[in-house]
């Protein structure tokens, strides 16, 4: 199982719980109403941070294989150039 079907059916399973507890309470309606609706900003600011965490790592991970690919790029035009005046000198040496 995946890790993201896994953290789907545990959230499932807390909102599900947490849904049935409160409205199993012996409270009034409109306590019962806002106890929903302040589970459901814990609930939106708990997956805000999560998603904000994701993509932290993400542009992380992009930007460190950017980083390497220029720096791999510099390495090819270093060869490059390396291997240009090897030619020129192998045929200035020959005429």
């Amino acid at each position: 199982m995946s890790s993201g079907k896994l953290l789907l059916g545990v959230l499932a399973g807390i909102a599900a719980g947490a849904a049935l507890g409160i409205l199993l309470a012996p409270e009034k309606g409109s306590d019962t109403r806002r106890k929903i609706s302040k589970k459901g900003d814990d609930y939106v600011d708990v997956l805000k941070d999560k998603f904000n965490n994701f993509l932290e790592s993400i542009t992380d991970t992009v930007d460190a294989a950017k980083d390497e690919a220029e720096g791999l790029m510099e390495k090819g035009k270093s060869k490059a150039y390396e291997i240009k005046n090897a030619v020129r000198e192998k045929i200035a040496n020959h005429s």
